[in-house]
């Protein structure tokens, strides 16, 4: 009952950019069956508790947000190692689902491809990324941040990797950096985002803000 109530306040909260709500569902849905989950670049978002994850691990990098993930108690467990270098810290097979939201597109290509390659062989059932449909231009808010982006990931070339693909957060160019809505008020640019993903970006994932890419390996 107690992670129902923390989804129900989370979507509450989103309530001006409901295409979050959408996300957050669909997110759910990828994770169904999955009882331990590791959240790649995890930063400090409690999105595994929101979504009632009974076992999760956090594995982060950048040094503030692992003491502020550790502070908000964000994940069962929390690991700080660099992304690019999983295989060192976690063994094959060893959670049901790997999870990374909007990190693979502040890797390189090379690395991009790696970190996959990794969380392919740690998790036993599914892999899931989130991340911009294709390249969108974001860049450092302070020099350590690792917030700028270094690559961009189409919808065509993470089904050619083996992952499905729908697109999220409706019509691309109704969206900027961090995903917020470009335009005001962000009440009716949100409905007008729904709209557009309702009726086609979830359909058209090139044409979608984001796209949620999900392997089922079993």
């Amino acid at each position: 009952m107690r992670s129902r109530t923390s989804l129900i306040s989370t979507l509450l909260r989103t309530r001006h950019d409901p295409n979050q709500i959408l996300f957050k569902l669909a997110l759910r849905e990828a994770l169904g069956g999955c009882e331990s989950v590791l959240d790649v670049g995890c930063g400090v978002s409690p999105t595994m508790r929101q979504l009632g994850v009974p076992q999760s691990c956090g594995a982060e990098g950048y040094p503030p947000s692992f003491q502020e993930a550790k502070r908000q108690n964000t994940h069962d467990q929390l690991v700080q190692c660099d992304v690019r270098e999983l295989s060192k810290h976690f063994q094959p097979r060893q959670f049901d689902a790997c999870i990374a939201l909007d990190v693979i597109e502040h890797l390189t290509k090379a690395d991009g491809l790696k970190l996959m390659a990794d969380m392919e062989k740690i998790a036993k059932k599914r892999v899931i990324f989130f991340t911009p449909s294709g390249f969108l231009e974001q860049h450092h808010a302070s020099n350590d941040d690792l917030q700028e982006h270094l690559s961009g990931w189409e919808a065509a070339e993470m089904e050619r990797l083996g992952y499905r693909v729908t697109g999220q957060l409706g019509p691309k160019n109704l969206r900027g950096s961090y995903h917020v809505l470009k335009r005001r008020p962000a009440i009716f640019w949100g409905l007008v985002s729904l709209l557009g993903q309702c009726t086609r970006s979830k359909f058209h994932p090139d044409e979608a803000a984001a796209i949620l890419c999900v392997k089922i390996l079993q």
